[in-house]
């Protein structure tokens, strides 16, 4: 219970990541969708940013034609990352991946509601990812850190990372939620009407001696 007046919240934490990139297996399969396992098979499905039936028809369009498995799942999240612009503000708490679709504008969790939407359509498991991505072994993006968003494929039998908003695959993803998007596991989420005031997000590699 915060009281009235101004509060400050802070967090940190040491996390541990494997000192690589995500994992890529250009023959990973689909699996059909009367074969997957029951948990997996709920990511199927439309959800409150991921609007798969709304789009269904545009993602066969585009992406019907490619070959299934990994390669078609790299293509949607190229085409996403090519097709969005990336900016502060350009989409709202409400907008969908259709709404981002047609604007051609977003943030990190719109490229992620998009890509997760498209993969949907074609029957393909994919699941959202809300975490920290800082930037190691890539040039700085020159810009305030902030939270990040990507998502999780299921192809074969396992899930997949991948980074739409990403031109290539990164490595020191911090996981802090997964869900079905943003809705589920959002920054924050209140019982009432506070305002957020300001934010700093801040993730980088430690170098200090291992035995810290």
């Amino acid at each position: 219970m915060l009281p009235a007046g101004l509060s400050t919240v802070r967090y940190s934490a040491w996390v541990d990541v494997p000192d690589r990139t995500e994992d890529v297996d250009e023959n990973a399969p689909e699996t059909p969708p009367d074969e997957l396992p029951d948990d997996v098979l709920l990511y199927t499905l439309p959800s409150r940013y991921c609007v798969s039936d709304v789009l269904g028809d545009e993602a066969w369009s585009r992406f019907g034609a490619q070959p299934p498995g990994y390669t078609r799942v790299r293509e949607t999240c190229r085409q996403v990352n090519e097709s969005l612009e990336f900016g502060y503000g350009t989409s709202t708490a409400l907008s969908t991946a259709a709404d981002v679709d047609a604007a051609g504008l977003g943030v990190c969790r719109d490229f992620a509601h998009l890509a997760i939407s498209f993969c949907r359509a074609l029957n393909i498991p994919a699941r959202y990812v809300f975490g920290y991505l800082p930037d190691l072994d890539v040039a700085p993006a020159g810009a305030a850190m902030d939270f990040a968003a990507w998502m999780e494929v299921w192809l074969g039998d396992r899930w997949w990372t991948f980074g739409p908003r990403d031109s290539e695959p990164r490595k020191g993803r911090v996981v802090i939620g997964r869900g079905r998007d943003a809705a589920d596991v959002a920054m924050v989420t209140t019982f009432g009407g506070p305002v957020l005031e300001s934010m700093v997000v801040q993730a980088e590699e430690d170098l200090a001696p291992s035995w810290r």
